[in-house]
């Protein structure tokens, strides 16, 4: 009975447009065992992508509705369900794997629990989210790195968050991961932004807009990847990634997954004239897209995700970023929403 209830969620969060693919060792049922208890994971199995007030989930489920109210609220507290008040009722949907129910696991990651999300990744987890498209995460360049009058306004990091009242930083999930499997970088753990644009009085754990600022500086100097939700509107939060660690950006450097992050509407190119062959430009390079020839660097525009780095991090101002031919500009869904329909109806799940 206990393996029904889990393998029901695994199904529902497999019908999301996110995706949670199921594997032949059944490592992603190890996988919710350790997040859900049998009771949320059958209260799990009946959501969805829509919002269910919670008087209907306990019909659904056989339980008293105070019972099941009581266990949806704690349930959104850790990020395994979403809700959403609409007309003075709150609904309650399943949360997607990635992103969603896994960055919430930063308390709960351990050797253990690593081990068993590398393996799910190792067994078809990561080219089954990855892949879809829309793909889960876009590429925003670093500040500076493209000129003002090219640069897109969904692509400007800095005005996403001036357009938002709140922040937080915390702990990099996919760093924390590699931390138990034997982590290959030095970069730091606490890179990950979220805000929000209700204004009101900070509360523990939030910090200034000046410092989440400070926090978007200190990525582009030591050379991380701005990426955050494939979306034009409704953008939550900035992940500053690296290719060795992070979930979106292994699906290229170590899956094989071209379309795993979409790409910024820029390419990079180096200026073989202006190169002075210091290296600086492959070492931020977090998708191995720059090589030397001879004793000047060169960009595989296959490759090139075009964040920039290469561009703000070049002594000799000799990498630049091109914005793409308008034929091969690629514009994001407008909002969430859509994206989601996007995905459901590129997985022929809807």
């Amino acid at each position: 009975m206990m393996e029904d209830v889990y393998g029901r969620l695994a199904e529902a969060l497999g019908r999301l447009p996110n995706g949670f693919p199921r594997t032949q060792s059944g490592v992603e049922i190890a996988i919710l065992k350790r997040i859900f208890s049998a009771e949320e994971a059958a209260i799990g199995g009946i959501l969805s992508i829509d919002l269910i007030p919670s008087d209907i989930i306990a019909k659904l489920i056989g339980l008293g509705e105070e019972e099941v109210s009581s266990r949806l609220r704690a349930m959104a507290r850790r990020g395994l369900v979403w809700s959403e008040v609409h007309q003075g009722k709150t609904g309650y949907r399943l949360a997607p794997f990635v992103v969603g129910i896994y960055e919430a696991q930063l308390e709960n990651m351990d050797h253990e629990f690593a081990h068993l999300v590398e393996d799910y990744f190792d067994e078809g987890g990561i080219v089954g989210i990855m892949k879809p498209q829309p793909a889960i995460h876009r590429v925003i360049p670093a500040r500076g790195s493209v000129k003002t009058e090219w640069i897109l306004p969904y692509d400007d990091v800095k005005a996403i968050l001036l357009s938002n009242k709140t922040f937080r930083v915390r702990d990099c999930i996919c760093r924390k991961q590699q931390d138990f499997i034997g982590r290959k970088c030095s970069f730091p753990l606490k890179t990950c932004l979220s805000f929000s644009a209700v204004e009101r009085p900070l509360r523990p754990g939030e910090i200034t807009l000046e410092e989440a600022l400070a926090v978007l500086d200190k990525a582009e100097e030591i050379g991380l990847v701005h990426t955050v939700s494939n979306v034009m509107k409704g953008v939550g939060y900035v992940c500053n990634c690296c290719g060795c660690c992070c979930g979106i950006l292994r699906g290229i450097t170590e899956f094989g997954i071209r379309e795993s992050v979409a790409n910024a509407n820029y390419y990079s190119e180096i200026e073989a004239d202006k190169c002075i062959g210091c290296g600086n430009c492959t070492k931020r390079c977090q998708v191995h897209a720059i090589s030397f020839i001879g004793n000047y660097a060169t960009v595989d525009h296959e490759k090139c995700i075009g964040c920039g780095l290469c561009v703000t991090g070049c002594p000799a101002g000799a990498a630049k970023l091109q914005r793409k031919p308008e034929k091969d500009i690629v514009h994001p869904p407008t909002d969430y929403e859509t994206w989601e329909k996007q995905r459901l109806r590129n997985r022929v799940l809807k």
